[in-house]
C-alpha cells in the first residue's frame, strides 16, 4: 500500500496517466521517448506501490481496471494539486525585494505625480520588502546618474536621445511665457506677437528642447538656468520673460503675480518619459516598476 508519496511515486503516476491517456503502452513510447519494455516495467513498480493492479496489458489488449479507473481521477488530482503548489512557490519566489533608485525633475504636475504615486502602491503592493529612494536633479544631470548607474530610472523631460538609455513616453506638460506686473509688456498681455516679445530679454533653460520654439535672438537670452523656481525669480522680478509650466505658474497668476504673454501663441508642449539603462532593465525591480507607470500613464483618464 501506497504511504508517503515521493517524487518516484509522481513520476510514475505521470507515466501511467500518458499511457492511459495514449490509449496503451505502445502508443504512449513517442510521448514518453522510451521503449515498451520500460514502460512497462514502471507501471508494475507503480502497481507494486499502490498495492492493486492498474491496468490490463498485453496481447488481449490495454484496459484500465475498475480500481486503475479510480485511481486515474486520484492521481489527477494530486498532480493538479503538485502543480498549484508549484505555481504558489514560484510566486513567491518572485517577490522582489530591495531598493530602487529614482531619479525625477523637479516640479512635476500634481496629476502627474499622483498617477506615480499609484504605480508605486501597486508595486509595494505586491512587492512590501520594496524600499524607493527618490533625488531631484535638472534633466542633463538624470541622464548622467543614469549611465553612471547612481540612478536606476529617471522621471523627466531629455533635449536628446542617448544610444544606451532607453525611453518610454509617459505625459504631456505645457509650458507658457510669462511676466510680471512690473514688466514693460504688462500692460498688453493676451495679445503679444512674436515681434513684440522679441526685444526683451529672456530667461532660458540651459537645456532647450526642440519643441521650444525661440522667441528671440540668441543675444536676448541673457540667463540660462536649470531651476525652475530660479526662473520663477527672474520673471517676477520684471526683468524678463520666460517659460514656465503651467501647472507651477497658476498659483502665481491666481495672486496677480504673473501673467501668460499670450497663452495661445507662447507655448508649447513638451513630453516627459522614464529613462532606463538598457542593462538596467534586466533587473525585475526596475522593469515591474517601469511596467506599473507605462500601463498607468497609458491607461485613459
Amino acid at each position: 500500500m501506497l504511504g508517503t508519496v515521493t517524487e518516484l511515486d509522481l513520476r510514475l503516476i505521470r507515466v501511467f496517466l500518458t499511457v492511459v491517456e495514449a490509449g496503451g503502452i505502445s502508443a504512449a513510447q513517442t510521448a514518453l521517448n522510451t521503449t515498451q519494455p520500460t514502460i512497462s516495467a514502471q507501471l508494475a513498480t507503480l502497481e507494486a506501490r499502490v498495492g492493486f493492479r492498474l491496468c490490463e496489458r498485453g496481447r488481449g489488449g490495454f484496459s484500465v481496471t475498475p480500481k486503475g479507473g479510480q485511481f486515474v481521477e486520484a492521481a489527477r488530482r494530486l498532480l493538479a494539486a503538485a502543480e498549484g503548489f508549484r505555481v504558489e512557490v514560484q510566486h513567491i519566489n518572485r517577490k522582489v525585494s530591495g531598493n530602487i533608485n529614482v531619479g525625477l525633475l523637479g516640479q512635476i504636475d500634481p496629476v502627474a505625480n499622483k498617477k506615480i504615486g499609484l504605480a508605486i502602491a501597486r508595486l509595494r503592493a505586491r512587492h512590501e520588502g520594496l524600499y524607493f529612494h527618490f533625488t531631484e536633479l535638472s534633466s542633463s544631470l538624470l541622464e548622467e546618474k543614469i549611465i553612471n548607474g547612481h540612478i536606476d530610472l529617471a522621471i523627466g523631460y531629455f533635449w536628446h536621445r542617448l544610444p544606451n538609455i532607453d525611453y518610454f513616453p509617459l505625459f504631456q506638460e505645457t509650458q507658457i511665457a510669462y511676466c510680471a506686473p512690473s514688466h514693460p509688456l504688462f500692460e498688453q498681455v493676451g495679445a503679444l506677437t512674436r515681434e513684440d516679445v522679441s526685444q526683451h530679454d529672456w530667461v532660458w533653460p540651459s537645456h532647450p528642447l526642440p519643441e521650444m520654439p525661440a522667441p528671440t535672438s540668441i543675444e536676448r537670452l541673457t540667463v540660462l538656468t536649470d531651476s525652475m523656481d530660479g526662473a520663477a525669480l527672474l520673471i517676477l522680478s520684471g526683468q524678463h520673460l520666460g517659460f514656465l509650466p503651467q501647472h507651477y505658474a497658476a498659483r502665481h497668476e491666481q495672486l496677480g503675480q504673473l501673467h501668460p504673454l499670450n497663452p495661445q501663441l507662447l507655448r508649447y508642449e513638451v513630453g516627459f518619459h522614464a529613462a532606463v539603462r538598457h542593462s538596467a532593465r534586466q533587473r525585475e525591480l526596475v522593469s515591474a516598476f517601469l511596467n506599473e507607470l507605462i500601463d498607468i500613464f497609458s491607461a485613459p483618464l
